[in-house]
């Protein structure tokens, strides 16, 4: 067996990009969320092991977790949930609940990477997101750099020029409010605002300076600088995230040679994905991060990146896209941190909960396995054809967290964590990168949900035209989030 069929990474054969839905056990629909593997049996463990093994000091508590990964800039793990409140929200059950038919949950988002987080309903629903002023009157959305008093004053305070639009009550007037839950996420909101609206822009002063057109402007000048801005947002989900989160080959072979489970005739968000497999990063986040060149590192829950719902207050609080992405700068950039069964300490115990709930992260992705009744990791893994030897691994390093937990229905999210410490990330030379990030199952359910979504969505690049390819001076997410980084305040 070749380096490149080890670990489940066999060839798939056949051209066909969608597969048959005869294994599904119920219909999937757009704004409900469904399965990826209807056919396999729940796993069950028992909510006292589950605690334990995700309680705060225990097997999975990394403590100050300081274990980079050699190739994944630490900004890719908040574009990751920027992406996944982009198409799910789930606000009727939560982390204990009830057992949760999946096709009886409501998926508020769209289950489509349409930046709808961006663009809200659009300007003729939401006009207040737009600008009013001629040429870019319902084109360009607004930021706090637009909220001025008519002596020029800005209204939301001094740094307004690098924060969201913001009502009186120092609320984000945006598409997601949970775009607005922490500062990072609330940055990068605002950096693909203003990318739209320098595709705006340019796409306006293009077509006015060319005798051969006619300006492109009004609702057409919108609704272009919209398609443009999604596509280039969605070409760096599949080149810049899912490459990295992934793996190059499994990319690739999923565009190649077609999905082999998750299959639909329309979009939908399977709960193996939303429950399990997404929540990988909260392996990878680190508790400190550097978002200033020379100011030192800033903790995630501190005051200046952790208080979100809050005007822009201080220049330490606005991010400099450089220091967390790979750019033409070339500058020294933090990574991620490996993608294994620890959690940095403070997620076990997140200082934002109410009174008896529970607050440790860990526990809550557990137990919301076994509510929404997901298939156990090793019983996906030898669906989807992964070798029984690297099961086998799987199952031993998760025997090392709690004795109990049996090799019969692992938790799917705890699988997943395992794999990608024991086994990891393929890469194009045919080894696999230990922690780096997905392993073979869950590299597979969330690369495929990825492309998917896309493939069956026929507004999206691969669903329209899949052999478009973006501007060069826009083709990547360093770009897309510094070619509009204006001059930075003095810290």
């Amino acid at each position: 067996m070749s380096s490149h069929e080890h670990h489940g990474m066999k060839p798939l054969d056949g051209l066909a990009p969608y597969c048959s839905r005869s294994h599904y056990s119920e219909h999937q629909r757009e704004d409900r969320f469904g399965r990826m593997f209807g056919n396999l049996p729940p796993a069950y463990t028992r909510p006292d092991i589950l605690q334990a093994i995700g309680r705060d000091g225990g097997p999975m508590d990394g403590g100050n977790k300081n274990s980079p990964t050699k190739s994944v800039p630490v900004g890719m793990v908040f574009f990751g949930q920027f992406i996944d409140h982009d198409i799910t929200l789930d606000a009727s059950t939560s982390f204990s609940s009830v057992i949760n038919d999946a096709s009886e949950v409501a998926n508020v988002r769209t289950p489509t990477l349409d930046l709808d987080c961006i663009y809200g309903l659009g300007p003729e629903a939401q006009p207040y997101l737009f600008s009013q002023e001629a040429p870019f009157n319902g084109v360009k959305l607004l930021t706090g750099d637009d909220n001025r008093l008519d002596n020029g004053d800005l209204v939301q305070g001094e740094y307004a020029d690098h924060d969201l639009l913001r009502s009186p009550n120092n609320r984000a007037v945006i598409g997601d409010p949970r775009n607005d839950e922490n500062r990072i996420l609330s940055q990068m909101q605002l950096a693909i605002i203003r990318f739209h609206n320098h595709v705006a822009d340019t796409l306006y002063h293009e077509s006015k300076n060319n005798p051969n057109e006619e300006t492109l402007e009004g609702h057409e000048l919108y609704e272009e600088a919209r398609q443009q801005t999604t596509w280039h947002y969605q070409w760096a989900v599949v080149n810049d995230f899912l490459n990295a989160m992934c793996g190059t080959p499994v990319v690739e072979r999923i565009l190649g040679c077609g999905r082999q489970f998750y299959c639909a005739d329309t979009p939908f968000i399977p709960v193996e994905f939303s429950v399990a497999a997404y929540r990988f990063g909260h392996s990878m986040i680190p508790m400190s991060l550097q978002t200033r060149k020379g100011t030192g590192k800033l903790e995630l829950f501190g005051e200046f990146l952790g208080r979100g719902f809050d005007r822009v207050s201080h220049p330490r609080a606005v991010v400099d896209w450089h220091e967390l992405f790979e750019t033409s700068e070339g500058r020294t950039v933090e990574k991620t941190q490996t993608l294994d069964t620890k959690l940095a300490g403070d997620l076990l115990k997140l200082p934002f909960v109410g009174a008896g709930d529970e607050a440790s992260l860990a526990t809550r992705n557990l137990l919301r396995g076994n509510a929404f009744l997901l298939p156990g990791g090793e019983k996906i893994a030898k669906a989807i054809g992964v070798d029984q030897a690297d099961i086998d691994l799987v199952v031993a390093k998760i025997a090392d967290l709690h004795p109990d937990i049996g090799s019969d229905g692992i938790p799917l999210w705890l699988y997943l964590l395992a794999e990608a410490e024991v086994i990891g990330r393929a890469e194009t030379n045919g080894t696999f990168t230990k922690g780096e990030a997905l392993g073979p199952v869950g590299a597979t359910i969330v690369a495929e949900v990825m492309i998917g979504i896309l493939e069956l969505d026929d507004r999206s690049f691969l669903g329209a035209n899949r052999n478009w390819a973006p501007r060069e001076e826009w083709d990547d997410i360093g770009k897309i989030m510094t070619i509009t980084n204006p001059t930075l305040p003095a810290v």
